[in-house]
């Protein structure tokens, strides 16, 4: 765990320099609330690069298979402060993207283009899935039960069954495993 670094991820280093490419300048300066990834303090933009297992990533998530009560109750601490922060900047009058590590690596093009719209003013669509409970059903047969809930609105929520994943592939693609 002392691995895991806090700032300065691969996706977060991708991502600016794919901004910087794109005649965006964006710094690791502080926002008024949170520590975001990267911050444009002249146009008021805070961008998260979340990662898929901090966060709650629906196709990425992994549930850890010890200590799963700690992991639950981290997990919704996460999604929570995620969040308040996001309403406390729109709030304070920032504009606030949220882009997954998965989507860096993968769609790093709308990435870009997604903070590109924001830092002109659009409006963002930021509501997305997040996965707050992982429940597993039959270990043997290695079914789960994620529960995932809307990010802006936690009033509207799913529940999707399906079998574990164990590594960062979405849940469309072939389980080796049969």
């Amino acid at each position: 765990m002392s691995r895991i670094r806090g700032s300065e991820t691969t996706p977060e280093r991708r991502l600016r320099e794919a901004l910087s490419t794109a005649g965006m300048q964006f710094t690791d300066d502080r926002a008024p609330v949170g520590r975001p990834d990267l911050v444009d303090a002249a146009r008021r933009v805070a961008v998260f690069v979340d990662g898929c297992f901090w966060h709650g990533c629906p196709d990425h998530y992994v549930r850890p298979r010890s200590r799963e009560d700690f992991w639950s109750a981290k997990l919704t601490g996460n999604v929570a402060r995620d969040r308040r922060q996001t309403a406390e900047l729109v709030a304070l009058g920032w504009t606030v993207v949220r882009v997954w590590e998965c989507d860096v690596n993968e769609r790093l093009p709308d990435c870009v283009e997604r903070v590109r719209t924001a830092a002109n003013g659009a409006t963002q669509n930021s509501d997305r899935w997040v996965v707050v409970r992982v429940d597993g059903i039959d270990e043997a047969s290695r079914l789960e039960r994620r529960y995932l809930e809307a990010f802006v609105d936690p009033d509207r929520r799913r529940v999707v069954e399906g079998r574990r994943t164990t590594r960062k592939r979405g849940p469309r693609e072939a389980d080796p495993a049969g």
